[in-house]
């Protein structure tokens, strides 16, 4: 009988007593807990065949083979783990149990915190499993944040999300929402929060992991889901470890010719401003949460469109829960970017700059500002049009506040706020707004304010109201 209340113990012991289920555990870094919960639950020889810990690196190596950047907690050490206890597991024990066996692969490699407390505390799980015997394997892979500050406490938080794991794969491969939702079970945001999700198999067919990650945002699993140019869903560490990361927010609902722009004028600015390298620089385009609600409920299909054009241009997506640009910043920091950079329209830099959107800041904007502009952090100004559309605002003549003008000088003589030139001004006019009106009216003038990949794109998919009678 399934139980979504039932306790880490209780979930293991109901796999233990299921005779259909038998397979191995692979844990380094954080202990043997979920293991250990499977053992102590009782009954664990109708589950586990066997249970290792490689912690030595070069154990880790004789049994698994070398990864390709020497990384022992990454995706590719976990998927090597996977690969050999499940390949181990099916040559040994294919033949003789019997024709009923629906065979797992359990691994985990986790950077728990050390002795010093001064790590970045995270890991990667996965399982490998059958849901029917004598079937290709199904895999779920996830990537999580330890929070706790005592190693121990993290130790038994790996064990319950292991646990919640291993009990999900077989029993909720059908339903999504619920896969992701027990993996919370027995434990809280301000213990774990898990940044992505991706699952693959003959089973899990039915799943976009694009919507996988986007619900682990919208349920406060993680405050940021990340998928890289070709829509593939990416841990943010991989994506943004020692870069120079530009983003610009947008709700690219469809992208214009100006945020094309934008893109390809910040690109060229920040490979000016940094040192640049092929492979040391990221533009990443950020959805929030917020914009996806606009319309009052989260509409799949409109998001999977927004990301498919972004994707189809070459362009990395972020999804957030950041309302505030400073929020953003410090979840960037964390990766030891080597730079970063924000790029914003000047229209939009008026409302950042705005002190009601700090009052709920002891420090007010001065708080907000401390926390925006660090020491690696830039805004790449894009211009915008005047009410009149006389001409453009810059950061020598945007109508700052008296108030904070000062601080606003202090920032511009310390080139933290750089200009962005040689940007197309017959496009400044544009707005996805004034896209979506113009498709809505039927009015064609609409494919003359967006790149034609963009305007071809929403009249193949009829997308946006496109072809709405």
């Amino acid at each position: 009988m399934e139980n979504l209340n039932s306790s880490p113990r209780q979930k293991a012991l109901e796999i233990n007593l299921n005779n259909a289920i038998y397979g191995s555990f692979a844990e380094i870094g954080a202990g043997q807990e979920v293991a250990r919960t499977f053992f102590q639950s009782g009954g664990a020889s109708g589950t586990v065949a066997r249970t290792i810990s490689a912690y030595d690196m070069a154990v880790s190596d004789s049994i698994y083979g070398k990864t390709h950047d020497g990384r022992y907690v990454c995706e590719d050490r976990l998927k090597k783990m996977l690969n050999f206890e499940y390949s181990n597991v099916i040559d040994l024990l294919g033949k003789t149990r019997n024709q009923k066996t629906c065979f797992f692969a359990f691994s985990s490699t986790v950077s728990a915190l050390n002795f010093k407390k001064d790590n970045y505390s995270h890991g990667w799980m996965g399982i490998k499993y059958q849901l029917n015997p004598d079937s290709d394997p199904n895999e779920i892979v996830v990537h999580f944040r330890l929070w706790e500050n005592d190693n121990l406490l993290q130790q038994r938080t790996v064990g319950i999300i292991g646990v919640n794991l291993i009990y999900s794969a077989f029993h909720y491969s059908e339903n999504s929402k619920l896969l992701l939702q027990t993996l919370m079970d027995f434990t809280s945001f301000e213990r774990v929060s898990i940044d992505m999700i991706m699952v693959t198999g003959p089973n899990l067919c039915h799943i976009d992991n694009r919507l996988l990650a986007v619900q682990l945002v919208k349920n406060g699993m993680t405050d940021v889901a990340m998928f890289d140019r070709n829509g593939q869903v990416q841990d943010p560490w991989n994506m943004l470890y020692k870069k120079n990361a530009m983003v610009i927010r947008g709700s690219f609902r469809p992208i214009t010719y100006v945020g094309f722009d934008m893109l390809k004028t910040g690109y060229h600015l920040l490979k000016e401003d940094v040192a640049f390298e092929k492979n040391n620089i990221i533009a990443l385009c950020e959805i929030t949460m917020d914009n996806l609600f606009s319309g009052g409920e989260f509409d799949e299909r409109d998001f999977l469109d927004r990301t498919d054009i972004l994707c189809g241009m070459g362009q990395n997506v972020m999804i957030s829960n950041f309302r505030e640009y400073y929020k953003l910043v410090n979840f960037l920091s964390q990766f030891k970017t080597l730079t970063l950079r924000l790029l914003i329209g000047a229209d939009t830099f008026l409302k950042v700059i705005d002190q009601k959107y700090y009052t709920h800041l002891k420090g007010g904007i001065l708080e907000a500002f401390g926390r925006l502009f660090v020491n690696n952090m830039k805004i790449y100004l894009y211009p915008a049009l005047q009410e009149d559309c006389s001409k453009e605002y810059t950061s020598v003549n945007l109508p700052v506040d008296e108030a904070i003008r000062p601080l606003y000088n202090y920032l511009l003589f310390n080139k933290k706020i750089i200009d962005i030139t040689g940007t197309k001004k017959e496009w400044l006019k544009y707005s996805s707004h004034d896209v979506l009106r113009k498709i809505h009216e039927q009015n064609p003038d609409w494919e003359t304010m967006v790149p034609k990949y963009v305007s071809r794109f929403i009249k193949e998919k009829k997308i946006f109201g496109f072809g709405a009678s």
